[in-house]
């Protein structure tokens, strides 16, 4: 399934990953952890940029755009610490990625094909979740509520490519879209609800999962669709 440079940029990528999570546990790397997390969504724009060369326009373009603002929501979010207005910006920035990652995933929606009850199964997890935040989110609430519509309509969107694209793509940015989702409700939980157990390494591998599905997903269009 995967090519020999794609192969080769995983090995990359895993590694990268592999080092900001021993980074994040040793308290004397701490420094190191500035160039390491914001390096998983770099090499990412490094990559698809060289692999992307038979994208259309549109879908390069919004996907790199995704991918921007992920790094800068990654950037944002080390210096929550500061201030909490870098917490704000950092979820403005992804909420901005998942809207371009939207656009994306809605290229190849399939007009024929019914959402009802996969949107009733996200409502029911957002519902649940909600019900966990809301007594910690104080004057987050709306923000929190507007970022949790906007993830879950991104994970719909990839949803909704079924039988628009070869399967491969399909399942690679639909299993992305709601490790997405996985990741930022960890986050939530652990930052509005209580303290979750190694967190810092729950979020970021199904976040750096997430990332790098949905970009492997989005590249393997150029195989089975050159007309996107």
């Amino acid at each position: 399934m995967l090519t020999k440079t794609e192969k080769h940029f995983s090995i990359l990528f895993f590694v990268i990953v592999l080092i900001e999570l021993l980074i994040g546990s040793l308290e004397s790397f701490q420094s190191l952890h500035y160039f390491a997390k914001p390096a998983i969504v770099l090499s990412l724009i490094l990559f698809f940029v060289k692999a992307s060369k038979s994208l259309s326009k549109f879908i390069k373009n919004l996907t790199l755009l995704a991918l921007i603002f992920s790094l800068f929501g990654d950037i944002l979010l080390m210096f929550v610490d500061k201030s909490p207005h870098f917490f704000t910006f950092g979820l403005v920035s992804f909420l901005i990625a998942h809207i371009m990652y939207i656009m994306v995933f809605l290229k190849h929606r399939n007009r024929s094909m019914s959402f009802i009850g996969f949107m009733i199964f996200l409502l029911i997890y957002a519902v649940g979740l909600f019900y966990l935040l809301k007594d910690g989110l104080g004057d987050m609430l709306v923000p929190v509520i507007i970022y949790m519509l906007v993830i879950l309509s991104m994970s719909t969107s990839a949803y909704l490519r079924r039988a628009k694209v070869e399967n491969v793509s399909y399942y690679l940015v639909l299993f992305g879209a709601v490790l997405f989702m996985i990741s930022d409700s960890i986050l939530a939980l652990n930052k509005f609800y209580q303290t979750i157990p190694m967190s810092n390494f729950s979020i970021m591998i199904t976040y750096a999962l997430a990332q790098y599905l949905i970009i492997l997903g989005i590249l393997k269009i150029t195989v089975t669709n050159s007309k996107v």
